[in-house]
């Protein structure tokens, strides 16, 4: 655990810098209510898990610091800052008044203050990608998808299986694809690697979804951190509704994308380092994890 812990460390610890940067403070207050009210961080520990299982070295125990590394730890807090921005507009969308265990942006905030807040996020997230033409571009590909997900789950929202998996590709993948790829421009690695570390990562994001239809079913709402049945509540589309698949049906298609995520980890010749493992061990916990 404390491999994983230095390096929720360094993210947290930029995570902070950057929010300490911004202006006015009514934003910073809000900013920070989104982004240090918890979190899981799997987005950006994929990032730097991937950068390091594609060959890249995090800054060592001494503190001195490389450009990759710095890139590494800066795309991270990035994906984290934009994963956060969607959820602001989730909770507005769904009427959600509870997100981490605390009162969600608009529900502290206010509806207006609520959109200025992810449109700050935003902001700040593309300042730390702005270096990098990749990355750049890997990001942008990814809220493009997301925005796609977004206004298909609002507008026509999927009927059968394979149009939910489309969905949870686009709403939930999206980001998780970028995540690693990012970890792997970081790395400098060549395409193919890139886009096999991208694949795994999307696989897991879709995993991860289906799980949360699932929690969204059947887990208590205070062990969860935010409200249950909002999906039924809200006539959003949830495979297990959308499919009658009971509970343990659809954790076996999660699992199914689990295994396909490790196929596509392997491809990507990431070796048996510790990050590799790592990244494996999150495509199996995705399907089992309580909240």
């Amino acid at each position: 655990m404390e491999y994983l812990e230095r390096r929720r460390g360094l993210i947290e610890s930029r995570l902070e810098a950057v929010l300490e940067g911004t202006e006015p403070d009514a934003m910073t207050e809000r900013l920070e209510h989104v982004s240090l009210s918890g979190g899981k961080r799997v987005r950006p520990m994929v990032t730097l898990l991937s950068f390091e299982a594609a060959g890249g070295e995090l800054a060592g125990e001494d503190g001195r610091e490389s450009a990759p590394s710095a890139a590494a730890i800066d795309f991270a807090v990035g994906i984290e800052l934009v994963h956060n921005a969607s959820l602001v507009v989730d909770d507005i969308i769904d009427e959600s008044e509870r997100r981490r265990g605390v009162e969600s942006t608009w529900a502290a905030f206010g509806y207006g203050p609520a959109i200025a807040t992810s449109d700050g996020l935003l902001g700040e997230a593309f300042s730390l990608f702005g270096a990098d033409e990749r990355a750049m571009e890997t990001v942008a590909e990814a809220m493009v998808e997301l925005g796609e997900g977004e206004a298909t789950e609002l507008v026509s929202r999927p009927g059968t299986e394979a149009e939910y998996m489309d969905l949870a590709r686009r709403k939930t993948g999206a980001l998780f694809r970028a995540a690693a790829e990012l970890g792997a421009i970081a790395a400098d690695a060549d395409a193919d690697a890139t886009e096999a570390f991208g694949r795994y990562a999307e696989r897991v994001g879709i995993a991860f979804q289906i799980r949360d239809d699932v929690l969204d079913e059947t887990a208590d709402a205070d062990a969860l951190g935010k409200p249950t049945g909002r999906d039924e509540a809200m006539g959003r589309p949830s495979l297990v509704r959308i499919t009658g698949m009971d509970p343990e049906e659809a954790n076996s298609l999660a699992r199914s994308e689990s295994e396909a995520a490790l196929a596509s980890l392997s491809r990507a010749a990431v070796g048996e380092g510790t990050a590799a493992e790592y990244l494996r061990d999150l495509a199996q916990f995705v399907v089992v994890r309580e909240r």
